[in-house]
Parts: structure tokens; C-alpha cells; sequence
């Protein structure tokens, strides 16, 4: 059993939008200490910031989408 993790990208326009929401494995929360991008459903995002929710037992992590060069 892992550690429930939602992903919310922000929108241009100041909403949010969940990206994707599933368990996380213990080695893979701990990948987050080493990066700042993150690819969903093979789009790339940029990593803004995460937000223990301790009533939702849940980590918010939000995003925004990387530019395309």
C-alpha cells in the first residue's frame, strides 16, 4: 500500500484541473526529492509545489505545463 497522490496542473487562467490521482510506492515519493519536472500521460509538467492534506490523507502536488521549445 502506498501513499494516495493527487496531481492538479494550474490553468493559464488561474483554475485547476486534476491531472491524475492514484497510490504512490514509498520509492517513488522519494524520487520527488530529486526532481522538478514530471511527465502524466506524456505531457511534461513543471513541479510547483505539494501540500500535505492530513483530513484527506492525501499529497496535492501542483503543476504547471512546461513550455514546448
Amino acid at each position: 500500500m502506498g501513499t494516495r497522490v493527487i496531481i492538479y496542473e494550474k490553468l493559464e487562467s488561474g483554475e485547476l484541473s486534476k491531472l491524475d490521482e492514484r497510490s504512490w510506492s514509498e520509492p517513488l515519493l522519494k524520487s520527488l526529492e530529486h526532481a522538478n519536472y514530471i511527465t502524466v500521460k506524456d505531457n511534461e509538467y513543471e513541479m510547483v509545489e505539494g501540500r500535505l492534506n492530513i483530513d484527506e490523507e492525501v499529497l496535492e502536488i501542483l503543476v504547471i505545463a512546461s513550455k514546448k521549445p
